[in-house]
């Protein structure tokens, strides 16, 4: 069964950064277009960012833009959400999903036909 696994996540303090990561086992994921998601305890599921497959363009949702950037890494068949000054309210489990196409709606970055999916990593930013 092909699941994605997210790392990277931990408590940080207000303006510091974490780099969170995206593998996984069994599925090439150079070929698929990767999304990135929180969500926050009682706030429903937001698009984050996202990186198409092949030639690697990117979207970013309106929420952290600016303050993150996604990216991948072919060799290691990972892809990473590198996360900057960060806010109390981005506090949420960070998820990664795998489909078929990236688009932006309603200021925030999704992705269609979801295939793949992990379970999160908590990301807590707190003095």
């Amino acid at each position: 069964q092909v699941q994605l696994v997210e790392s990277g996540g931990g408590l940080v303090q207000p303006g510091h950064s974490l780099r969170l990561s995206c593998t996984a086992s069994g599925v090439n994921l150079n070929n698929w277009h990767i999304a990135w998601f929180r969500q926050a305890p009682g706030k429903e599921r937001e698009g984050v960012s996202c990186i198409e497959g092949h030639f690697g363009a990117t979207l970013y949702g309106d929420s952290m833009k600016g303050r993150v950037t996604i990216s991948r890494d072919y060799a290691k068949n990972t892809v990473f959400l590198q996360m900057n000054s960060l806010k109390p309210e981005d506090t949420a489990v960070y998820s990664c999903d795998a489909g078929y196409g990236c688009y932006v709606r309603d200021d925030q970055s999704l992705l269609r036909n979801t295939q793949y999916w992990g379970q999160g990593t908590q990301v807590t930013v707190s003095s």
